[in-house]
């Protein structure tokens, strides 16, 4: 996923109809917003319907955010990143994650927007119900929450230096990700599957870029006099 000129400025145009292009754009507190009472309500549905007690929720709920930590590195890695001669394929690829890569201070595109989402989590949830059945009303929203705190991780990783000393390795694995190599750092959340795969760059060996750093920090909006 190799591109000629990484653009600083502006966004991808994934598609010509302006109504499905509006539909590729996400705000983070829009996906929080729209998640959090329907989450909420899965729970109680487990609890209340289906007589899962306070403890099986809590010890799901951990189980699938866990979950979601392996799913988000296997996704990453193998269908983000999918490499075909095949231009349907690499359609698919840009229009999921390829246009990061090409426009990495795009915004509006680090999280999934809300129609997408919700017609993916809705088959996530279908075949989680399949798979666990009654022990989905636990697990589904910790995955969820999981995929959320991914998404927001992300976008600050973009957005600022990291807050304390010991995420600053997460940090740099990502900017790494972005500037040296495509086929290393694919964690986002934490680095532990990059770790045990073997993707984890060695970050005592690698010199900070401080420029194309820079170029990949959101623009610092200009405050109106």
């Amino acid at each position: 996923m190799k591109f000629d000129k990484i653009h600083n400025k502006g966004q991808a145009q994934l598609f010509k109809n302006p109504y499905l292009e509006m539909l590729t754009k996400g705000h983070p507190a829009i996906i929080w917003g729209m998640y959090i009472p329907i989450l909420s309500y899965i729970v109680y549905v487990g609890y209340k319907d289906y007589s899962l007690s306070v403890q099986s929720i809590i010890l799901l709920f951990l189980g699938g955010m866990l979950f979601w930590t392996f799913f988000e590195y296997i996704a990453h890695r193998y269908i983000f990143h999918w490499i075909s001669d095949k231009p349907n394929i690499q359609r698919f690829a840009y229009v999921m994650h390829g246009n990061h890569h090409h426009y990495p201070r795009d915004r509006q595109r680090l999280f999934m927007p809300p129609v997408p989402s919700i017609i993916l989590a809705s088959v996530l949830f279908i075949l989680f119900y399949v798979l666990l059945g009654q022990y989905t009303f636990g697990f589904y929203p910790g995955f969820i929450i999981g995929y959320l705190l991914y998404a927001s991780m992300h976008y600050a990783i973009h957005a600022f230096a990291p807050p304390f000393k010991f995420m600053k390795p997460l940090w740099r694995n990502h900017h790494l990700h972005h500037y040296k190599d495509e086929a290393m750092g694919f964690g986002v959340s934490n680095t532990f599957w990059d770790r045990v795969f073997g993707t984890m760059f060695d970050l005592a060996k690698e010199k900070e870029d401080k420029e194309k750093v820079k170029e990949l920090m959101f623009e610092k909006k200009k405050s109106k006099m």
